[in-house]
């Protein structure tokens, strides 16, 4: 019997989802139920970031930018409202809460009673929640693959380069050259099943593990299996027909008592079905991360794969230290389409976050921090350490030939006019209500903060307080400060009494 918290988690998720569109042949489910203990947070896995995006979301990018009209089924377990939340509502794609962590041959198990349509029989893609390099290309070859293997399942690996002690994922057990008997194989290669490392770690070392594929005995030691480098990735692709017929044979006889989707490898081998593994063009697509340490390789990889991106179209200090969110870096190359120099330059450890839109002549100096709805005009400077942003409703505009000096806070609603010049130490802000509007030719300088206020053109301020004032045009504004609010509550503390402290002896 469920839970009153596992009732408000179903109830969220059929809120959260959307109807599977009754007419698409294929589905992808999206395993993002786990935890993941070794990570050490108290965030879900699925909910840490590649490049600025939750590594769930990344694979659903990728299912729905590989795969024309999909429909999604996304597994939540641990943290689900989290997920779901992250997530959002999506056409075409639904929740399915496992209650229980049985392990990820259970997980597709409760994928598939969303499912409903009687007469589906198209394929259904199963994907790890936390391969947040994923991209859109492996998603298309991996599709194609399989529909021209014309085979009942596929498995997408990986060829693993480290120390074989230390892999810790499944191992790909295919069909020798010679059976036990020295016999030479006609089915060389093909795939026999997925072994669980600790599984393989659970065999005896004084005995060869043997595995039966087509009436035939195949032989392999223990360290043989360990230093097999060929992994499953945990991307599978299978005919919906076999796959709905097959799964409730799974059964949890393994060291972790759980029900695992590899073993319909084996099932399906069984049972006569054609079982086939492709390895994708790069690598790197297919890592998962359990711990701080891979995914600090992950956003590495994903970093290196936005500077090769830019790195021939805009100026960037220091390849191993920015950061350029997804759409920003298509906006560049698309401006960049058009054959004008852009003139961009990113200095080290800048941040250019969702919803930025920058310009030809842009120089972004060390440490800048940029996010929001942001747009720039063309020749504009911004110097070390400053910060513009905007919650996600409001807009700042900035005009041509701005320059913002060293450590500058500006966010809000905002516009600032051509040939403005705001100088170091400087705050400003513009709210919903009373946004804040710069004019053109306009000095800003010394300790100043303006917020909510109209400023007209070739003003100069310096070291002044304006909150919602209106300055016209031509104006010298300095040391302007408005008169304080709460001064009755203000009061100068007693001087110091001239009773000296007793010293003790205690602690020498």
């Amino acid at each position: 019997m469920s839970s009153l918290h596992d009732k408000k988690i179903h109830k969220l998720a059929n809120q959260f989802s959307s109807k599977l569109a009754a007419t698409t042949k294929e589905v992808a489910v999206i395993l993002a139920a786990g935890h993941g203990k070794r990570i050490k947070s108290q965030r879900s896995k699925m909910l840490h970031k590649i490049w600025g995006v939750p590594t769930v979301q990344r694979v659903f990018n990728a299912c729905i930018s590989g795969i024309r009209k999909v429909n999604t089924i996304i597994v939540v377990g641990i943290k689900a409202e989290d997920v779901m939340q992250a997530v959002g509502n999506r056409n075409n794609t639904c929740f399915a809460f496992q209650e229980s962590q049985n392990g990820t041959g259970h997980a597709v198990q409760v994928a598939l009673k969303k499912i409903r349509n009687k007469s589906f029989d198209g394929t259904v893609y199963v994907l790890p929640g936390d391969m947040g390099l994923l991209d859109e290309k492996t998603i298309k070859s991996f599709r194609q693959e399989f529909i021209n293997s014309n085979s009942d399942m596929m498995v997408l690996t990986g060829i693993y380069e480290g120390d074989p002690v230390e892999n810790s994922y499944g191992r790909i057990i295919r069909v020798k050259d010679k059976d036990e008997f020295g016999i030479p194989s006609l089915d060389r290669g093909k795939v026999i099943r997925i072994m669980e490392n600790k599984d393989i770690h659970a065999l005896p070392d004084d005995r060869p593990f043997r595995i039966k594929y087509d009436d035939r005995t195949y032989s392999f030691t223990k360290e043989e299996l360990i230093e097999n480098n060929e992994y499953n990735s945990g991307v599978y692709a299978f005919k919906y027909s076999r796959l709905k017929e097959l799964i409730k044979l799974l059964s949890s006889d393994n060291v972790q008592k759980e029900i695992y989707i590899t073993d319909l490898i084996g099932l399906f081998n069984e049972h006569g079905y054609a079982v086939q593994a492709v390895s994708p063009e790069k690598q790197y697509v297919v890592m998962g991360f359990n711990n701080k340490s891979v995914l600090k390789e992950m956003e590495a990889i994903a970093r290196k794969i936005v500077y090769e991106k830019l790195k021939d179209v805009i100026e960037i200090e220091d390849p191993d230290d920015f950061f350029i969110d997804d759409e920003v870096v298509e906006s560049i190359l698309k401006m960049d389409k058009k054959n004008i120099p852009l003139d961009i330059s990113i200095g080290s450890g800048v941040y250019v976050g969702s919803g930025v839109k920058l310009n030809y002549g842009l120089e972004l100096k060390r440490n800048v921090k940029v996010w929001g709805n942001v747009h720039f005009g063309k020749k504009v400077v911004v110097w070390e350490n400053a910060q513009l942003s905007t919650f996600t409703h409001q807009t700042f505009k900035i005009g041509d030939n701005v320059e913002i000096f060293w450590g500058d806070i500006i966010k809000g609603n905002i516009k600032i006019g051509d040939n403005s010049r705001i100088e170091s130490s400087v705050n400003m802000t513009g709210s919903d209500e009373y946004p804040l509007t710069i004019g053109k030719k306009v000095l800003i300088k010394g300790t100043s903060y303006l917020f909510g206020s109209r400023i007209g053109d070739n003003v100069n301020i310096e070291h002044s307080v304006l909150i919602r004032k209106k300055i016209k045009n031509g104006s010298n504004v300095s040391f302007y400060l408005p008169e304080t609010e709460g001064i009755e509550n203000i009061s100068d503390l007693p001087e110091p009494g001239g009773v000296k402290k007793r010293r003790t002896r205690k602690g020498r």
